[in-house]
């Protein structure tokens, strides 16, 4: 029997295995407690989860997108987090989730001729998967993983030992700017390829800096969310709703979609981490801190991420 999906669903899932396979991260496999088939998941698809410390997050799926069995996800332990990373690490075998079914916001394109693959630190988990099912299909692919070192390099032996190991480049700095990877080579032109970007913050803006002269639709990102060192700065302020002047306090650790969301708004989402657009908001007067990788300057004055973006001071005046 095959799990109904329905992305508004819980599945309950069963931690299958879990084991570290880098320094902080932590590898996590999920399968259907009565061995059912799981819905099926694209290549860059993410599940969200209801994680043991009562925080939900999302979570990309690292395995072959042909597999029907399964869920791997894997997750990279953030003490200066929320808690929903470190109770992740925790889990044992035999321990259960509640996960969505899987949804994709950094979907491969069928337009490309072929793919070119970064991924910074955790951010190799959809990226891997990418690279699985391109193999599996033939299409032309080049994967960059960049990371700090060994040590800190998820699926590092699983790379160096896959089919595909050739069209891998990994590549370690060693806390070095100066030995950062020099992507200009790759990005000089774009001749018919399609970009997909995902890790922490500096990486991807490198690559949005030298592919401003790529078409906009071959140039994709995903993120994993705003910076552990960005939120310490996070101040509490309030949102005011233009439809009903409903007032909504943002507090230090709350996001402005998780307000309006406890506050009995619907919004649409998706990514959570500010890369996928899904959460754009008309803001009506305030100044805003913008921290998503979406928006252009030029629609910075009117627009608004909520999932990561918050208020310079003042309150912010939302199209809601």
């Amino acid at each position: 029997m095959t799990i109904t999906e329905s992305h508004d669903e819980r599945l309950r899932l069963t931690v299958a295995d879990t084991r570290e396979i880098a320094q902080g991260i932590h590898q996590i496999e999920l399968r259907a407690p009565d061995g059912a088939s799981l819905p099926s998941f694209t290549a860059g698809s993410h599940l969200v989860v209801d994680t043991p410390a009562g925080v939900v997050r999302r979570y990309s799926l690292c395995n072959d997108p042909a597999e029907d069995d399964r869920y791997v996800i894997a997750v990279k332990a953030d003490a200066q987090g929320r808690g929903g990373s470190v109770s992740m690490a925790g889990l044992r075998a035999g321990d259960t989730l509640n996960v969505s079914t899987p949804d994709n916001a950094f979907a491969l394109s069928p337009k490309a001729k072929r793919s070119l693959l970064i991924a910074g630190g955790i951010g190799i988990t959809p990226v891997l998967a990418m690279a699985r099912h391109l193999h599996a299909n033939a299409a032309p692919f080049k994967l960059v993983y960049c990371t700090r070192d060994a040590a800190s390099t998820a699926f590092l032996d699983e790379l160096r030992q896959s089919a595909f190991s050739e069209h891998v480049v990994i590549h370690h700095d060693e806390g070095n700017p100066d030995a950062a990877f020099d992507f200009w080579p790759l990005l000089e032109a774009p001749k018919g390829a399609h970009v997909y970007c995902c890790g922490p913050r500096g990486l991807m803006e490198a690559v949005r800096d030298m592919t401003g002269h790529w078409p906009s639709d071959a140039v994709h990102f995903e993120s994993f969310g705003v910076s552990a060192d960005l939120t310490l700065t996070n101040a509490p302020f309030d949102v005011v709703l233009e439809t009903s002047g409903q007032r909504v306090h943002v507090d230090a650790q709350t996001s402005i979609l998780e307000a309006v969301r406890a506050a009995g708004v619907r919004v649409s989402s998706s990514c959570e981490s500010g890369s996928c657009g899904s959460c754009r908001t008309r803001l009506v007067s305030g100044v805003a801190e913008h921290r998503d990788m979406v928006l252009m300057d030029e629609e910075k004055a009117d627009h608004i991420m909520i999932c990561v973006s918050r208020s310079c001071g003042g309150d912010l005046v939302l199209g809601l």
